[in-house]
């Protein structure tokens, strides 16, 4: 179980949530600006909020304005918005980076269909592609929770929907938990078990989506 509780001033408001995440898929749904990348963030260790806690089972990552466990020791898969590949690496090292096992991360690019990409680098391959290629990067760390910040924001509707179905079945398998950051509702509902509505730093709803538990 993940817990978090955490506080943390912005420029026009603070960011003061409390939940906790089971070996489910959650989405943060609310407009832009209102605080769900930085929560990401903050869980992932790449900013650090002013008081709260942040723990996994027994881990303690953040405590009371301390960080307890830096962010390369707490096995959390990241798919930022943009995907964040090394322009100047091919698919593979760009994979490889941060990679726990060559096999493992082989077999999630033919699982993802992307193995025929291995030599190319990322200004020759498409939205979709890079978007596989940054998943397969996030979970060959092997992670224990992933975060997902807008990442198919980008993606036609085919792709759109051949992504949210790669999600579905990596949910089904991994079994851990999941956050994603979304401003699209139907996205939301069609992807998470439960979601929590944001604005201005607060949630302001939490609500059952209408995809039951796995």
């Amino acid at each position: 179980m993940l817990h978090v509780q955490l506080y943390k001033s912005l420029a026009h408001f603070s960011i003061d949530v409390e939940f906790t995440v089971g070996n489910e898929i959650i989405s943060l749904f609310g407009p832009s600006g209102s605080g769900k990348t930085t929560i990401l963030n903050c869980i992932a260790g790449l900013s650090k909020a002013e008081r709260g806690v942040i723990q996994w089972n027994d881990e303690v990552f953040f405590q009371n304005g301390k960080v307890l466990l830096p962010t390369q020791n707490r096995k959390i898969g990241y798919l930022f918005q943009d995907y964040a590949l090394f322009p100047h690496m091919t698919v593979w090292k760009n994979i490889a980076y941060g990679m726990k096992s060559e096999a493992f991360a082989q077999d999630l690019m033919r699982e993802l269909h992307i193995e025929h990409l291995t030599e190319k680098y990322p200004h020759q391959i498409s939205g979709g592609e890079k978007q596989r290629v940054a998943i397969t990067r996030a979970l060959a760390t092997e992670p224990e929770i992933l975060l997902l910040d807008e990442p198919f924001s980008a993606l036609d509707e085919t792709n759109r929907f051949k992504s949210h179905e790669e999600l579905l079945r990596i949910h089904q398998q991994w079994q851990i938990p999941i956050i994603l950051v979304t401003h699209n509702h139907e996205e939301a509902k069609k992807l998470s078990n439960r979601i929590l509505y944001m604005q201005d730093g607060k949630l302001i709803r939490k609500a059952q989506s209408a995809r039951l538990k796995t």
